[in-house]
């Protein structure tokens, strides 16, 4: 039994004719009486009578035509849902961001996208870097915005490097310097505003502090990326940060970490043995376009590098 057989069976029960039929389908009448023919036999039993003219459904094919309509109208559903997805008029994508990009780059990414494909339902997980990777590897993400470690990447995934950033250093008031840059070893007697455990940034600060020989101390310890932002604000202390996410907020003053510093790379990844779907491909590709006319409108935020 084919779908256009049924096409045909469908056609000819309604119009109670074979010329009429063929000619709704597109098709000459001795091919669509042919396909009638194959699919009586297929199913063992007649399903039209043809009597002086007149056609008539056999009780077999009464039987059949509900069913038939119901399957081609399942077909079309079938199709259009599918076209739905490759034409992004529907679907659904999760990204996972740390939380300095949730509150900086991805929600321009996101309307940018959004815009663009309102249909296409968007989910944001905001979290550190590994457990993003944990769950892009487990499924539960298409794409994650992760920070490249320095022992390289999991290699279930396919990272996509797009900006550099140095991390600096937040404050209400300037920092005393002699070049301008910041030692980390300047940041043993200034007491610090800190990220709770498990941000990335807390972690590279710590491990940075501990190589200077020292233990920083801290006003104000435990806050995520929007209330360390604004307890620096408050006076509360100073803070390493992304650079990226000074960006619009005129009170604070950054001051650089001289080279070295503390650099990371934020990429892009997904899982390796899972082809992108239509959705994320088309996420990915605003992201890319987004970053593209930062670059050229510029400038770039402090310390931010865009490598795509």
């Amino acid at each position: 039994m084919q779908l256009q057989q049924l096409r045909y069976f469908v056609a000819v029960a309604e119009l109670r004719h074979f010329t009429q039929a063929a000619d709704l389908v597109g098709i000459s009448q001795p091919s669509l009486s042919k396909q009638i023919h194959t699919l009586e036999v297929d199913l063992g039993a007649p399903l039209f009578e043809r009597s002086r003219g007149n056609v008539t459904l056999t009780a077999a094919g009464q039987a059949l035509l509900p069913l038939a309509i119901r399957i081609l109208a399942d077909v079309d559903t079938a199709h259009r849902e599918v076209q739905d997805l490759v034409g992004l008029r529907r679907g659904r994508v999760r990204l996972g961001a740390p939380p300095s990009l949730c509150v900086s780059l991805v929600p321009r990414i996101l309307r940018r996208f959004h815009d663009a494909y309102p249909g296409v339902d968007l989910h944001i997980e905001e979290g550190g870097s590994q457990d993003l990777v944990r769950n892009l590897c487990q499924g539960e993400l298409d794409l994650a915005l992760i920070v490249l470690p320095e022992y390289g990447t999991d290699p279930g995934l396919v990272t996509e490097p797009l900006l550099r950033e140095n991390l600096v250093v937040a404050s209400v008031d300037p920092l005393p310097t002699l070049d301008g840059t910041l030692h980390i070893t300047d940041l043993r007697d200034r007491p610090l505003v800190m990220f709770r455990a498990g941000y990335d940034v807390r972690d590279a600060t710590m491990e940075a502090c501990r190589q200077a020989g020292f233990v920083p101390s801290f006003t104000v310890e435990g806050g995520e990326m929007d209330a360390v932002l604004s307890l620096v604000e408050a006076g509360l202390g100073a803070a390493v940060v992304p650079g990226i996410v000074v960006t619009g907020r005129p009170t604070l003053r950054v001051t650089h970490l001289a080279p070295p510093g503390l650099p990371r790379t934020i990429a892009l990844a997904h899982r390796r043995e899972a082809p992108l779907s239509h959705a994320a491909q088309a996420l990915r590709d605003s992201m890319l376009g987004h970053l593209q006319e930062v670059k050229e409108r510029g400038p770039l935020p402090p310390g931010v590098e865009l490598l795509c």
